[in-house]
């Protein structure tokens, strides 16, 4: 798969990134890089390894999800810069704008 300067602007567009020519260029470089050395690691011979799951045997400590202090719905919106009666206001994502 080759990355070409179309697929780096439709990518730019989803995720809401603008760039000039020069840098455009330079990120479509390095993705047919980073997909060049992907595709030499099809080339690994893996015959008889096990798969890996954890990188580690060690288990996670985590502490007791415990409430300590517990906010209000009046409280939560107090700071909001847009909400409505019971509900914060975020911008539409899907489709553009407010």
């Amino acid at each position: 798969m080759k990355i070409d300067r179309a697929t780096v602007d439709r990518i730019a567009e989803l995720s809401r990134l603008e760039f000039d020519d020069a840098a455009a260029n330079e990120i479509m470089n390095d993705m047919n890089n980073m997909l060049q050395f992907v595709d030499q690691l099809k080339e690994v011979n893996v015959e008889g390894v096990e798969p890996l799951i954890f990188m580690t045997e060690e288990t996670n400590v985590v502490r007791e999800d415990v409430i300590a202090h517990e906010v209000s719905q009046m409280e939560a919106l107090k700071n909001a810069p847009k909400k409505d009666m019971y509900y914060f206001r975020v911008p539409k994502v899907v489709g553009g704008g407010e």
